[in-house]
């Protein structure tokens, strides 16, 4: 049985992680895991506040600890780039890591907010899967503004974004950054 302290110290190595994507595109000293988790919770938090805000019935709350979690395996397995995603089930990997991190603690439970954000299957799922994908792009923005060059492929999530139901809510975010990227030299 692994203690909390053990867990924490763990999720720790995701602050030393880099985002293995960027490494492969030539970016220096890329953003970690834990940097990433962190703008996608905070970008969820503030697009669950809108929501609200139109009337729409969300957890925050939830959200964010979908958010938080949503990485967490990555502990483990660390950040598969989408080059060797079509070669591995990362889904089926991180749901098996993570429930081994969260059933050694205690909190199986929390396993349903992974598959929630995973599979898309509730608002908050959504949403957190929309933040994710917008923090990428961001980054993305982020690193073609600081002279990275290559990135284009990360651009593909726009679509995947205006898929997303969610997108009627925050389209003009989306397409702002676009036009952003535009602008990029």
């Amino acid at each position: 049985m692994m203690s909390l302290l053990e867990l924490f110290l763990e999720a720790g190595s995701l602050k030393k992680l880099p985002r293995t994507g960027w490494l492969l595109r030539g970016v220096i000293n890329p953003e970690s895991i834990a940097d990433h988790s962190f703008r996608t919770a905070l970008i969820a938090l503030f697009l669950a506040d809108e929501l609200r805000a139109k009337g729409i019935e969300i957890d925050t709350e939830k959200a964010i600890r979908m958010a938080i979690l949503h990485d967490l395996a990555e502990a483990r397995i660390t950040d598969v780039p989408l080059t060797a995603q079509k070669y591995l089930d990362k889904g089926k990997g991180e749901r098996e890591a993570l429930m081994e991190m969260l059933s050694s603690i205690g909190r199986g439970d929390l396993l349903s907010l992974f598959d929630e954000y995973e599979n898309e299957t509730s608002i908050e799922g959504k949403l957190v899967k929309f933040a994710d994908r917008m923090e990428m792009l961001i980054q993305a923005y982020e690193y073609e503004k600081a002279g990275f060059r290559n990135l284009d492929e990360f651009w593909g999530a726009v679509e995947k974004l205006r898929e997303n139901e969610l997108y009627e809510y925050f389209g003009d975010l989306i397409e702002d950054l676009v036009r952003l990227k535009r602008k990029v030299k």
